[in-house]
This record gives structure tokens, sequence and C-alpha cells, in this order.
């Protein structure tokens, strides 16, 4: 996308585009790609799916998502080589992407999001019968 050209993230539609774009490049990536396509195998849909209603609900307030997203990586082969390829790979594509506000908080809550997923994955590895939500 021309730089010049891009805009913020401003509905569902631009949500689908970061989603989409951002896991093409995850699925093909040297570190991710593996972790990711072993894990969700030919889920990839409803994963997608998952992804949309989630950054929809973060970034737009659409409300259309419930869960406990640290529990589902808490048992994955997962680093913190991955969760900074995560986040190179996350924002480039919302740098490529949009520019604005919402672009700048969908990185900063990225940012957040995988400080926190890291510590709940390692005080689990610690004390696997402790309750992580």
């Amino acid at each position: 996308m021309n730089p010049a050209a891009r805009t913020d993230i401003q509905d569902r539609e631009h949500i689908v585009l970061l989603v989409d774009s951002f896991y093409d490049k995850v699925r093909v990536d040297v570190v991710l790609g593996g972790v990711f396509n072993g894990v969700i195998g030919d889920r990839w849909p409803e994963h997608l799916e998952k992804m949309y209603r989630f950054w929809a609900t973060v970034l737009i307030n659409e409300g259309s998502y419930s869960g406990a997203p640290v529990r589902p990586h808490l048992d994955m082969p997962i680093g913190g080589q991955h969760f900074q390829r995560w986040l190179e790979l996350f924002h480039g594509t919302v740098d490529d992407l949009f520019q604005g506000p919402v672009a700048d908080l969908a990185k900063r809550n990225a940012d957040r999001m995988a400080e926190m997923f890291q510590e709940r994955i390692n005080r689990y590895r610690e004390r696997p019968t402790q309750h992580i939500q």
C-alpha cells in the first residue's frame, strides 16, 4: 500500500485486512510458521474468525470477543524469540497498512499482550498446577 494512502483502522473491514495480512506472514515465517501451523492445523478459518472478533473488540469496541486468550498458549512450544518475531511481524503489518491513533493503539496493545502472555506462560511453566487465565 502507498504510505501516503494509509488511513487509520476504522471498521471490521480494516480488522480483517490487518489480521489476514498478518497471519499470511506468520504462516510462512521461519520462526513462527511451524509453531502456528502445527497447533492450528486445518483450523485456520476458525482461528482467523476468532482473531477478527478479538481485534475488533480491542480496537473498534465491537464487543464480539469473549474468552481467555492466554490459556490456549500455555502448552505451546514458544519462548521469547517467538514473541519478539510476532511483534516484529505485527508492527510491520500495521505500519504497512495503517497510520493513526488506532493503529498506534494496536501496536501498544500487541506489546502489552506479548509481555503479559510471556509472564503468564513462564509462571505456568514454573508451577503448572497453578490456575492461569
